[in-house]
């Protein structure tokens, strides 16, 4: 009998555990964090970063002034009534007298030209800048995506590390309680638990910190509680520093943009140069009056004589001199950054070719060996804990140069681009 119910009550402890209506089970799931990928968080990042709403923004803004560049002078129409009367008594006539007149001014054709090629070059400009904003975002997500992928793999490190130490404690204490130790290698292994737990409250508050960028970065749509899944990047070839500083100049949308603007001023300083000659207005009148009915036509010309739009004229000619100023300041800006950043790849290359030739497995054995002879009594406790905390500062500074390979090829990226 005893069998029979204690199967059974296992079944309802399963059912009770397991069963997927259970509240417990449900709440786990939903205490689990999630986990994104670096494709999903760029994804998030552009399409909920208000930085990309205001380029979307700006685009529209161009768009609608391309629209108004197009659009033609609207004519206007006026018109008077009233009653009317001969006032000699012999004829009596009344009649209800009126003028309507029509005018539509007309645009001189250079100055309708400058002001469309103008709109033309905003909206070019916004469409680079869009570009631009992409490139700036990706290029902030995978920095910030790096950042936690480094604070998550320092976590584990300072974790791992304060386990070895907590064992050596544990160790230490029974030798000291067969009499094979003295209390003051206790004493000794026991600051080096602490210093480990310090350790890892570090570490576990740079990955909030590190968290909180990068969720910034996607507008908070990642949320406080979350993981991230991947790798840093690997790279292996030589890069050409010319060939990617030429590629820079002729495709970065950074320049595009700022070549953008500098024909928009171009165009508007042209545009005020045409404004010169004044718009003609034609006139048509019917008239209507007790004894008269006319129909008048007729020009309305401004006379630009004593002022020409030299003001607007100055003012068009030094934006587009700030616009190729500034123009000339991003490239050579440009052309700095792509030099920091190659020599900053080639120097974690350097790192990690250091690393993984030899200073890891060396770093590993000596841990090895240190372990070993601690266990037999050939080394001392403070050759195991200096041995242990080489270990994990080789494996941290690993760890930080393959970050730093990664954060700098995000960051050629955005200087060059594009990948």
């Amino acid at each position: 009998m005893f069998p029979q119910y204690s199967t059974t009550l296992a079944v309802w402890l399963w059912l009770l555990f397991m069963c997927p209506g259970n509240s417990a089970t449900v709440q786990g799931a939903e205490d689990t964090p999630a986990s994104y990928t670096m494709n999903e968080v760029i994804k998030l990042a552009l399409e909920r970063n208000p930085v990309v709403v205001g380029a979307q923004g700006y685009i529209r803004q161009s768009r609608g002034q391309q629209v108004a560049a197009g659009a033609y002078l609207n004519p206007s129409i006026s018109g008077a009534a009233g009653p009317g009367a001969i006032r000699d008594p012999s004829t009596g006539v009344k009649i209800i007298e009126r003028t309507l007149t029509i005018e539509q001014p007309l645009e001189w054709q250079g100055k309708r030209r400058a002001r469309q090629q103008a709109a033309d070059a905003g909206a070019a400009g916004a469409s680079a800048a869009m570009e631009e904003t992409r490139l700036n975002v990706i290029a902030d997500a995978k920095v910030a995506f790096y950042h936690v992928l480094f604070a998550q793999r320092d976590t584990e490190l300072a974790g791992q590390n304060l386990a070895m130490v907590e064992e050596v404690l544990r160790t230490v204490k029974a030798r000291v309680a067969a009499g094979d130790a003295t209390l003051f290698e206790t004493m000794k292994a026991t600051v080096e638990v602490q210093k480990g737990t310090k350790e890892v409250a570090r570490a576990q508050n740079a990955l909030v910190a590190m968290r909180a960028k990068l969720n910034m970065v996607t507008a908070g749509t990642l949320g406080r509680q979350f993981s991230i899944q991947g790798d840093f990047e690997s790279f292996q070839q030589d890069l050409d520093l010319d060939g990617l500083a030429a590629r820079a100049m002729e495709q970065h949308p950074t320049l595009r943009r700022l070549t953008n603007l500098v024909e928009q001023a171009h165009f508007s300083a042209t545009f005020e140069r045409e404004s010169r000659i004044p718009n003609i207005t034609v006139q048509g009148t019917y008239h209507r009056e007790t004894g008269d009915e006319s129909v008048t036509a007729g020009l309305s010309v401004p006379l630009p004589l004593w002022y020409r739009r030299q003001g607007e004229i100055e003012t068009a000619l030094g934006a587009k001199h700030r616009a190729e100023a500034e123009r000339l300041r991003a490239e050579n800006e440009m052309a700095q950054a792509i030099t920091q950043h190659v020599q900053d790849v080639r120097t974690a290359h350097e790192q990690l070719k250091v690393f993984e030739t030899g200073l890891l497995k060396q770093a590993e054995q000596t841990l090895r060996v240190a372990r070993v002879s601690f266990k037999e009594g050939a080394a001392s406790l403070l050759d195991l804990l200096d041995s242990q905390r080489v270990y994990r500062q080789t494996l941290l500074e690993y760890v930080q140069a393959r970050a730093d390979l990664s954060i700098a090829l995000a960051r050629l990226e955005r200087a060059v681009g594009g990948i």
